[in-house]
């Protein structure tokens, strides 16, 4: 049987032997002189004994880890041992016993606790010595921060010999804390002059422990940790870690992802509102396996729907996705799966005559610009007829609302993947005449961590050692994260009317070529010395900017301050019919350029993506009024 398992009767036996060795020897000067009986001296040192360890007992001493003991830990022994004492003095008061018992019991006591403190402090000790605590093997890290947060996390390090981390120093901007130590660690600062005080230590990670910064200090403070070369790290949700009293600190040190730079405050949208939209109701998500599609079902599984339905052709995704929700939310959740294909009209007739849902959600579509452009007819089947055919199933059958998640490739498109898009939207125009359902798309640029987005490449290139490739350095882009997009889908869904486009508010775009030089940074590399960054030309369809808006958008600002909503005219059922059979004849056609030819005729904004560029880089170079991010800025 394991030893451990007996610590704390170990460290019990110790103390009383502790306890009875001190006061024994105490009194042997008394004993040899034949002042005190033998019996009279072991009868009191075990009523003392009993008296401690009564008090000890009861304040759960022995419960205690003593290699993690902190102050309060030191101060229930010191508690019990008064306690002890206090109780062994009133009950030989009370006898009327030799007053030599009482003064003596004191001093005894007291070297007693002497004793088990330093006892105590050897073992850390040893703990620090012998098993690593000292750092050695371990990273050595600095923690930007000195409150509550830090200081939790800086015991906790401390106390564990076989983690990560080996805190070297703090760094905050506290006058008052500045130059002082906390557990022997030192601060330093301010934080803003990172960059002085790192290269004197042996500091080769950055943990950043301060919870309530905000997004644009935050942001602040990553980007000059960023050209440390050292890896950085963030300490997630630790006020919840340190409310509940549990879990560990060190668990939520995450690696810094490229969103912690982006300087704003996350979209915060209304979840009673979305909860009331969804609860109680049936709702199918197609695409369901995907980035949004998941994350869609994942909040949507949140807010008590009668029943969830998933619809995807990617089996596997799909049965992990499951797992996850049903880990989640257990019987709570009332989850229907679906393997189909959007392509296939009697099939999503079925199912929507099977569970009737009230709310879709259509997240199923081919997205990556290149591969569209390779593969013009299954853009066209998939995005264009697998919209058509749930969003005619969902009018069929009653649905309250559609809602499709479209993309900023959709304005003035240059390329497979956005035209098709566009037609996406037509199509829910041709569809609301006459329909109960109400039809609306949401619309916003590239996601943070998408499956097929730029940031999992890149993060890949620097694994391998890089190097980094961009298609062009003067490229920018709208980004949103995954959540962040979803509560869009979801808060717009629940004020939506027929026809209308809702876009979100993205502040201003990014250079892809910051983004690539903040994420080698982040890994701990310096961009072009440790890792190249290559360019490697425009891919075919791409353009340097996206638009989330056309320029004769009659935009309005809803509910939300953050979501715009852009009214579109209906387009004539008949019209619908004629544009959907020229473009399945024209993919029956098997020819690629008869496609391309059809897409051009029926969206007259669809133009090349080398002539967009090129008056975009004309601008510039000419210098015109208004800069690359501004010809990309939402039109209001």
């Amino acid at each position: 049987m394991h030893l451990s398992r007996f610590r704390g009767w170990i460290v019990l036996a110790a103390d009383v032997l502790l306890i009875f060795t001190c006061n024994f020897f105490l009194f042997l000067p008394a004993l040899l002189r034949s002042d005190i009986q033998l019996l009279n001296l072991v009868l009191h040192i075990g009523f003392l004994t009993l008296c401690v360890l009564v008090f000890q007992l009861s304040f759960k001493t022995y419960e205690s880890l003593w290699r993690y003991a902190e102050s309060r830990e030191y101060l229930v022994l010191l508690m019990g041992m008064s306690c002890g004492y206090g109780l062994y003095a009133v009950a030989n008061l009370a006898l009327r016993a030799s007053f030599i018992w009482i003064v003596q019991a004191l001093t005894g006591t007291a070297l007693a606790l002497l004793a088990m403190l330093f006892i105590r402090f050897l073992y850390r000790m040893y703990r620090f010595r012998v098993t690593g605590r000292s750092g050695e093997g371990r990273s050595q890290a600095a923690i930007i921060g000195a409150g509550t947060a830090a200081v939790a996390l800086l015991s906790e390090l401390q106390s564990n010999p076989l983690g990560r981390y080996a805190p070297c120093c703090l760094v905050d901007d506290a006058p008052d804390k500045i130059g002082k130590m906390i557990h022997g660690v030192p601060i330093k600062g301010p934080i803003d002059d990172l960059l002085t005080i790192l290269p004197n230590t042996p500091v080769t990670e950055i943990i950043l422990a301060i919870p309530t910064l905000t997004p644009q200090r935050r942001s602040e403070i990553l980007n000059l940790c960023a050209h440390t070369n050292c890896r950085l790290h963030i300490l997630s949700d630790p006020l919840m870690q340190l409310e509940k009293g549990r879990g560990s600190l060190a668990a939520n040190v995450r690696e810094v992802q490229i969103e912690d730079l982006l300087g704003r405050e996350a979209v915060k949208l209304d979840d009673s509102r979305v909860r009331s939209f969804v609860q109680g109701k049936t709702v199918m998500v197609t695409g369901g396996a995907g980035s949004i599609g998941a994350e869609l079902c994942r909040q949507i599984a949140g807010c008590q729907p009668r029943r969830l339905v998933v619809v995807d052709i990617a089996e596997n995704a799909v049965y992990d996705l499951q797992n996850d929700l049903l880990h989640r939310h257990g019987d709570g959740l009332k989850l229907a799966v679906e393997i189909a294909s959007v392509r296939e009209l009697e099939k999503m007739d079925q199912l929507f005559r099977k569970y009737r849902p009230e709310l879709v959600f259509h997240a199923a579509a081919h997205k990556h610009v290149p591969l569209m452009e390779q593969c013009p007819e299954e853009a066209v089947k998939n995005n264009v007829f697998g919209t058509y055919n749930t969003a005619l199933s969902a009018k069929r059958y009653g649905a309250e609302k559609f809602v499709l998640i479209s993309t900023d490739k959709a304005v003035n498109p240059t390329n497979i993947m956005g035209t098709t898009k566009y037609l996406c939207e037509q199509v829910l125009q041709g569809l609301r005449e006459g329909s109960r359902t109400e039809f609306a798309a949401v619309r916003f640029g590239n996601v943070l961590g998408s499956s097929g987005s730029v940031i999992p490449l890149f993060k890949k290139q620097i694994a391998y050692g890089g190097p980094v490739t961009i298609t062009d350095r003067r490229i920018i882009r709208y980004f949103m994260t995954i959540p962040e997009a979803v509560q869009l889908v979801l808060e717009a869904g629940s004020f939506a009317r027929s026809g209308e486009v809702y876009v979100l508010d993205m502040g201003r775009p990014v250079h892809i070529l910051e983004l690539a030089e903040n994420l080698i940074r982040l890994s701990g590399y310096t961009p072009y010395v440790d890792i190249r960054i290559e360019e490697v030309g425009l891919r075919p369809g791409e353009k340097l900017y996206e638009e989330l808006l056309t320029q004769s958008a009659d935009l309005r600002r809803t509910e939300h301050e953050k979501i715009f909503v852009e009214e579109r005219a209906p387009l004539a059922p008949t019209e619908l019919d004629r544009w959907l059979e020229s473009l399945s004849d024209a993919v029956d056609s098997g020819s690629r350029e008869r496609i391309f030819q059809e897409l051009h005729r029926l969206v007259p904004t669809f133009r090349e993506p080398d002539e967009v560029n090129e008056a975009a880089i004309r601008a510039v170079e000419q210098g015109a009024a208004v800069q690359l991010e501004e010809l990309a800025a939402v039109r209001r």
